[in-house]
């Protein structure tokens, strides 16, 4: 098997006609527990995955930004000196407004020179394992090295959000770009996102003889309009109306008084939002104390939660919970902003193939399209290979 490194370079030779600077890559991510917290500024806890989009990157000597990959025949091309959210659209509004966003957090784009990139990804797309985020990482990693920018990790991830909420037009939090730049093998990356401070922990999966498996329904979900921005416009009027500012200054003994105050379903997106984020503390604190076989329940109930209070799960995420939880999973949830996507297990590694086979079976049962599933490792952050 060929490494996705050396088809990006070979790739980037054919586009070209000479090679890379460089090669950089960033991980897509799973969110172990955290749903829809992000942007109402509460807890999230993800982590890298072993699976990556890498990017080739070459510097020009005109100011042109043309940006090729393997899962478009379109070639996109913008010069520096327009480049601007409401010029661009398309799968290439990713990485152009990566670099149009690096100029709104200080970066001197009069100052830099354009650059030929070309995209390669093993994240797939639309399951809710943020493909997105991945892109938007790597390119943010190779123009802050090419470009000599000196930006942090921690900035990188504001500019992927940035270029996500404003050049792609997807209302999401910050906790994509922040997996995918701060991963670690084996770990997990708890952050607050009012406060942005991030610790990375252990989680422990394979010294406990566990696997993450994800199941990917290949249903496809849209970020950038409908139900995720339903369920956002929710969370801000519940705010309002119970007079904060967002829901993290909410906890659960605020739960009777918002029932009191709000509409029913008002009222159970802003429990589903309160109960989340304890839900992530639990798990931190029940990871550091017991450990990742006791956190089951805690992913259990966050299911049921995005199920029944936030209502942005489907048929086959339910089945692939149910079907997980009976062939002996710790836990189980559908994870990524729901409405298709994928779910997650938490599962003993003998178990792994003995549920992958009872997967296959339930959905072909149901009449639901085969599923794909794979195992899934924490793994290291954006960074560049070569």
């Amino acid at each position: 098997m060929t490494d996705i490194r050396d088809d990006v370079a070979d790739a980037f030779l054919a586009f070209t006609g000479r090679e890379p600077d460089g090669i950089w890559s960033a991980p897509g991510r799973v969110n172990l527990i955290g749903e829809h917290t992000d942007y109402n500024e509460g807890f999230v806890f993800p982590f890298a995955i072993d699976r990556r989009t890498v990017i080739a990157l070459g510097a020009r000597d005109d100011r042109m930004l043309r940006i090729a990959s393997a899962f478009s025949d379109e070639l996109a091309e913008h010069s520096l000196d327009d480049l601007d959210p409401e010029s661009l659209s398309g799968w290439s509004a990713y990485p152009l407004g990566v670099a149009w966003a690096l100029g709104q957090f200080g970066a001197d784009l009069q100052g830099v020179p354009g650059v030929d990139i070309f995209i390669e990804s093993t994240v797939p797309v639309g399951a809710g394992l943020s493909s997105s985020a991945a892109i938007e990482s790597a390119v943010a990693v190779a123009l802050n090295d090419v470009w000599q920018l000196g930006l942090s990790p921690e900035t990188l991830a504001k500019v992927g959000q940035k270029a996500e909420n404003d050049a792609v037009g997807a209302p999401t939090g910050i906790m994509d770009q922040s997996a995918s730049l701060l991963g670690r093998a084996d770990s997990g990356v708890f952050l607050d996102c009012r406060s942005l401070d991030a610790e990375v922990l252990p989680l422990g999966f394979a010294d406990a003889g566990l696997a993450v498996v994800v199941i990917d329904t290949h249903v496809e979900h849209e970020h950038a309009s409908g139900g995720y921005r339903d369920r956002r416009a929710s969370c801000e009027k519940g705010a309002r109306e119970m007079g904060v500012a967002t829901l993290r200054e909410l906890d659960v003994d605020d739960l009777p008084r918002a029932q009191q105050t709000l509409d029913d379903e008002t009222f159970r997106r802003v429990r589903h939002i309160v109960t989340e984020n304890q839900r992530v503390l639990d798990t931190v604190r029940t990871l550091r104390e017991e450990g990742p076989r006791a956190i089951g329940d805690l992913l259990d109930a966050s299911h049921r939660s995005m199920r029944d209070d936030f209502e942005i799960s489907v048929p086959e995420l339910d089945l692939a919970v149910e079907v997980a939880q009976a062939n002996g999973a710790v836990g189980a949830r559908m994870t990524g902003g729901g409405f298709g996507g994928s779910a997650i297990a938490l599962v003993p590694l003998e178990s792994v193939s003995l549920l992958q086979v009872a997967i296959d079976g339930a959905f072909a049962e149901h009449g639901f399209t085969a599923p794909t599933t794979f195992v899934v490792r924490p793994s290291l952050g954006a960074q560049r290979d070569r």
